[in-house]
């Protein structure tokens, strides 16, 4: 069955093109390669976490900063313009998602199988840990900071992760299971956090605020099309 986008999700399809482009690196794959899952592993990570990046996306400079509550919430905001919420139950692949547009006031609702649906193949860890699973064939290599990188802001370990001939240097914190930075092939940044701490987030975080906002549930749009 080929699933087509509802008119009235037209919309959250963009917003989900301007959220999810933070940090996600989607590459090629390679047998005789480290593991993505192994080096860049959420397994045993702190309860909560928030941190600050800048990003470029298309040549434009963002600002993110994100709110993790371990495995079972976490928050996103991108330029004052997009909120994600997103929940699960700790291990469960499933999550349900709340997108709000800052600016037009729209609450789009949506769960992971949807955004599947429309081929948006976006986990939990992608939105919670700045980086994209691979899809297909990839070379993932311990590697040494490019000469033009900047001070992280945290200790953290370079690895290259390679498709074809574009290389792009991440530098991940085993801390606290974010790149600290990442460059592109032709060694620009192209994610850096700024600050982060590990302090107690306030519950209201998590708290969705819509008042007068237009809601709409895509996931009831989707599994009618």
């Amino acid at each position: 069955m080929i699933f087509s986008i509802p008119r009235n999700a037209m919309g959250f399809r963009s917003l989900l093109a301007i959220c999810s482009i933070a940090g996600f690196f989607p590459l090629n794959a390679h047998a005789d390669t480290l593991s993505f899952n192994q080096v860049f592993s959420d397994k045993n990570e702190g309860k909560r976490l928030h941190y600050q990046a800048t990003f470029t996306a298309k040549g434009e400079d963002h600002q993110l900063e994100v709110w993790r509550d371990g495995e079972r919430r976490l928050k996103r905001r991108t330029d004052d313009r997009v909120e994600i919420y997103a929940s699960r139950k700790p291990g469960d692949a499933e999550y349900s998602m709340s997108i709000l547009d800052l600016k037009k006031h729209i609450h789009t609702r949506i769960d992971r199988t949807n955004l599947y649906r429309i081929g948006n193949f976006t986990d939990w860890f992608d939105l919670a840990h700045g980086l994209k699973h691979p899809k297909g064939d990839y070379r993932l290599t311990i590697a040494t900071a490019p000469t033009s990188a900047p001070a992280a802001l945290d200790a953290c370990k370079w690895y290259d992760l390679t498709q074809a001939d574009h290389t792009t240097h991440i530098c991940w914190s085993q801390r606290y299971r974010v790149p600290m930075l990442i460059m592109t092939s032709d060694t620009q940044v192209a994610w850096r956090i700024t600050a982060l701490d590990q302090k107690a987030i306030p519950a209201n975080t998590y708290v969705i605020r819509d008042e007068g906002y237009i809601h709409n549930d895509a996931n009831q749009d989707i599994e009618k099309d």
